[in-house]
């Protein structure tokens, strides 16, 4: 499984858009008590659901880990830990994957400048107040004593898409076969 980490707008989620495309590595569809963005779809960007819902099946310990941000929860059921699967995770859901101590998790860490991060925001069309509170959070929620270590660091300013997750597919690939863990197909 492939964990990556990274504050808003680092390209977290266009990188595992990619990654189903060209590789075949499918997105760990993730439960957010958040509201659509325009064009996501349910059961395919996120189940989404009620805060109300999500807390019942927190109750009912559905998840590997969950996180309350931006005013949402967000989480990953047990159902989606699987090879051949990616998942977006915060700093929190970093370390809870981490204690699971699975050897077929490799994590990455998406960096990029706040100016860049603002600047894709802007063009998703994210609501001014709504950057501005993101890159406030961020500078907390991702301060560098906040993120637990990754396999990798993947610088993402200056970068296009498709060479940063062919840059992630490949150390994926090589992590699995160091590790003895090599059984993905080499392409989709």
């Amino acid at each position: 499984m492939i964990l990556l980490c990274g504050p808003s707008a680092s390209g977290k989620t266009e990188v595992a858009k990619l990654l189903r495309l060209k590789y075949g590595i499918v997105k760990a569809i993730t439960h957010t008590s958040r509201s659509p963005r325009v064009g996501e779809k349910d059961g395919v960007d996120y189940h989404f659901v009620s805060k109300e819902e999500f807390e019942r099946l927190l109750g009912e310990s559905c998840f590997v880990e969950h996180t309350f941000y931006n005013g949402n929860y967000y989480g990953c059921s047990k159902k989606e830990i699987n090879d051949n699967k990616c998942v977006v995770v915060d700093p929190n859901g970093l370390k809870s994957f981490l204690a699971l101590e699975d050897k077929s998790i490799v994590t990455f860490y998406l960096e990029a400048s706040e100016k860049t991060r603002e600047i894709r925001m802007h063009i998703r069309g994210d609501d001014n107040k709504d950057i501005a509170r993101r890159i406030e959070g961020d500078r907390t929620d991702f301060a560098p004593k906040e993120i637990a270590p990754t396999d990798f660091l993947i610088e993402t300013d200056n970068r296009g898409l498709e060479e940063i997750t062919d840059d992630i597919y490949l150390k994926y690939r090589l992590s699995l076969k160091s590790r003895g863990l090599d059984s993905i197909p080499a392409t989709k």
